[in-house]
């Protein structure tokens, strides 16, 4: 299919209003928008009937664990590109622990490599920082594909920890664009460990990497970015004290995102979840979700993301702590973010802010996020009528499993398109999963990222 596509009588979210209308894609790129419709088709497009559908522009997910190269039983950048593909999502950044860990321009362009012939949708890429990598970190600087730094102040899942002071001062006064960090304290896990290494309750785990623990860790965060005039995004954040932290540092150089299970989740949920909902930092209490919210209305929190980290369902059997922390989520974030709005938590314009807006503006992606005429033709047409029970066998992710089997939602994309090409489609009655139909390598593309 070319790039040439036309979208009639959607229910359009632009961005500063929402109207019945057509929107025309032409060579890929965002052409005309028409409140109140009136576009005719012509012989060299494909046309979309988008009556009773609302028109997004694609989300974009800047946090995931797609496990390519390395562990292709949890995923890899195919299976991990069509499963967001399927949840609406047209561009995700990637993160940089895997097998071997992406840590200079050769583990990065390796990826990149591997992205070309496998995805259909965009991509970036972070490459890791080490204790002894700056050469590495500097060597991608201004690379087209890489989105920034990605430091693990705390130990999670994978090798890659850099949490000594002199460590981290070097990479924060050496390098230049985003470093975005797990922000959990090193020391205060390793002192806390002998008290909780007995505990196989689930409960222990919220207890044991609590919110001092991440704390402290954004508090350093903050003051190397501060020190040294750079910018700095605090990913997955979990904890009211932390957001409300945060609420008075915001500006230029600090912005945060929140994942979509601690939206979502809190201690009584991890009762039934188990080890399906154990993920690092963990999910917490009705207090931390609901501050959560609150500064995701008031702006402190730039973005909502999925973390999606899979694990087999054999791994995360083990129970814990031996289970791994870590859960699937691209194809569910949109639709379950759209339920929240359905249910009256936000609306659908703040969905579209927090999921496309939001990422695009955090870390400079031009002409991405927003439904403006010479964008990028990055679209999902959503039902917000078609509620659907989502379980197990409707994934696309390789492990074949949800934190949300079992739960209602709405909002489930019928058409994804990148560029002006659809590359998934659902029907309102059929099987949820819907049809992947873009060849492999054949859509998307590595991205670019504005220096800010």
């Amino acid at each position: 299919m070319s790039g040439n596509i036309l979208v009639q009588n959607a229910t359009m979210i632009l961005p500063s209003s929402e109207a019945i209308g057509d929107l025309r894609v032409r060579a890929g790129i965002i052409d005309k928008i028409a409140p109140g419709g009136g576009l005719e088709p012509s012989s060299d497009e494909t046309v979309i009937d988008a009556s009773g559908l609302h028109l997004l522009p694609g989300a974009i997910d800047p946090h995931v664990h797609f496990r390519d190269p390395g562990q292709p039983e949890k995923e890899d950048l195919e299976s991990g590109s069509r499963a967001a593909a399927s949840g609406g999502i047209t561009s995700f950044l990637d993160m940089p622990n895997n097998i071997p860990n992406a840590i200079d321009r050769p583990t990065i362009q390796a990826k990149l490599d591997l992205a070309a012939r496998k995805c259909v949708t965009h991509h970036g890429f972070f490459v890791g920082a080490t204790r002894g990598n700056l050469a590495g970190l500097k060597s991608v600087e201004g690379m087209d594909g890489v989105c920034g730094i990605k430091i693990f102040m705390g130990s999670s899942t994978g090798d890659l920890l850099v949490h000594e002071q002199s460590d981290l001062e070097n990479i924060f006064s050496n390098t230049g664009g985003i470093i975005a960090v797990h922000a959990e304290d090193e020391q205060r896990l390793q002192d806390r460990f002998e008290h909780y290494k007995h505990r196989t309750d689930i409960a222990a785990h919220a207890e044991y990497r609590d919110s001092e623990t991440a704390m402290i860790a954004t508090k350093r965060a903050v003051s190397f970015a501060e020190d040294h005039d750079h910018r700095l995004h605090i990913v997955h954040l979990t904890s009211a004290e932390e957001a409300d932290w945060l609420a008075t540092k915001k500006g230029r150089l600090i912005t945060t995102e929140v994942c979509v299970q601690h939206l979502t989740f809190d201690d009584k949920d991890m009762e039934t979840l188990g080890t399906r909902g154990l993920v690092n930092p963990p999910i917490r209490y009705e207090e931390d979700k609901e501050t959560l919210w609150r500064r995701l209305h008031d702006g402190t929190i730039d973005c909502v993301v999925t973390d999606h980290a899979p694990h087999t369902l054999e791994s995360k059997s083990a129970g814990y702590p031996k289970s791994p922390a870590g859960m699937p989520g691209v194809e569910t974030s949109l639709p379950l973010m759209l339920t929240h709005a359905a249910k009256g938590r936000c609306s659908v314009r703040d969905v579209v802010r927090w999921m496309s807006e939001g990422p695009a503006g955090v870390y400079g992606m031009d002409k991405k996020g927003s439904l403006i005429e010479g964008h990028d033709g990055d679209l999902v047409l959503v039902d917000l009528e078609n509620w659907r029970t989502v379980t197990d066998s409707d994934t696309w992710t390789r492990v074949g499993w949800t934190p949300y089997h079992g739960m209602e939602m709405t909002g489930w994309p019928s058409f994804t398109i990148v560029d002006g090409r659809i590359v998934h489609t659902r029907e309102s009655g059929g099987n949820l999963k819907g049809r992947s139909v873009s060849a492999s390598g054949s859509t998307g593309r590595a991205l670019k990222f504005r220096v800010i």
